[in-house]
């Protein structure tokens, strides 16, 4: 369980396989084939989405909730212009005329820090670089200033010098239209200086909440993240990576304890029997596990 709130953002974090896009996808209406969702609720200003038809979801999708994802090449159509592409959400959902949403799409490309914006809209994908292109990705998802937006990784395929550069236009254009942002990453600098919030997630829960100071976590399993990290490029430090023994558990797997028990070097006798609850700390901070419950 979480929330988030207008003109904030919040970190969602974990390794792959712990569940991050597949809630992103729920949010969003668009779980793969095979995929249910067969419980639990999704409350998005004051509505319940899940007892929603596809038709009623498909009018939230872009209008109030937007998207940027992982791969920015794959999420844009290689045949069509650049403009075109961005030009037929103003088309489609405002009803403008083909020059006034071209003439927004060129705007909003200019926003998002593309040279020459002009001759940008009327490029292909392919001519432009992963940076340029999730630029233009961005540009789709806060068209129509969205309630929400969610980040599904989106500085993966790109060098840490553009990913900085990406992860502050996003949280620049987000605070300006006064959007909540779920930035989905397992890279926990990115969100030192983006965040306002982090959620850690394992094997589909939530085992850690904490706002503030993200470099001193609590949960073994953001403990083991922070000390897999390598040192930052302006670091001059030279350090053993600690990595986290194991892999994270299966979708199909049953446990009855600690999801991250067989991994844990610091368990105690209930951590294979009881699943732990989410337990407040100080400061408004929560975990789950079994150390701090019984402190």
């Amino acid at each position: 369980d979480f929330d988030l709130y207008p003109g904030e953002v919040v970190g969602l974090v974990g390794e792959s396989g712990s569940g991050k896009s597949i809630t992103a996808f729920s949010l969003m209406g668009l779980l793969p084939h095979g995929a249910n969702l067969d419980g639990g609720s999704i409350v998005f200003d004051g509505q319940e989405l899940s007892a929603l038809q596809p038709a009623e979801r498909r009018n939230l999708c872009g209008l109030k909730m937007g998207m940027v994802f992982q791969e920015p090449l794959t999420a844009l159509n290689p045949v069509i212009k650049i403009g075109e592409q961005i030009a037929e959400i103003f088309r489609y959902r405002q009803k403008l005329s083909s020059k006034q949403a071209w003439d927004l799409a060129v705007k909003l490309l200019a926003q998002v820090g593309l040279p020459n914006p002009r001759q940008a809209a009327e490029s292909y994908p392919h001519r432009f670089s992963g940076g340029m292109r999730q630029r233009v990705v961005i540009s789709m998802a806060l068209a129509l200033n969205p309630k929400l937006v969610i980040a599904d990784e989106p500085t993966t395929a790109l060098d840490p010098t553009i990913a900085s550069q990406i992860v502050r236009l996003l949280k620049t254009m987000a605070q300006e239209r006064k959007s909540a942002v779920l930035f989905i990453t397992h890279n926990l600098r990115l969100l030192t200086n983006l965040a306002e919030r982090l959620l850690v997630m394992y094997a589909g829960y939530i085992v850690e909440q904490r706002s503030g100071d993200f470099s001193k976590p609590l949960h073994p399993y953001t403990i083991g993240l922070m000390k897999a990290l390598p040192p930052a490029p302006s670091q001059q430090v030279h350090q053993h990576l600690e990595p986290i023994p194991g892999q994270p558990p299966s979708p199909s797997d049953e446990f009855q304890g600690c999801p991250f028990h067989p991994r844990c070097q610091v368990s105690i006798d209930d951590c294979d029997k009881i699943f732990p609850a989410l337990t407040p700390q100080s400061g408004g901070d929560m975990v789950r596990c079994h150390r701090y419950a019984k402190c």
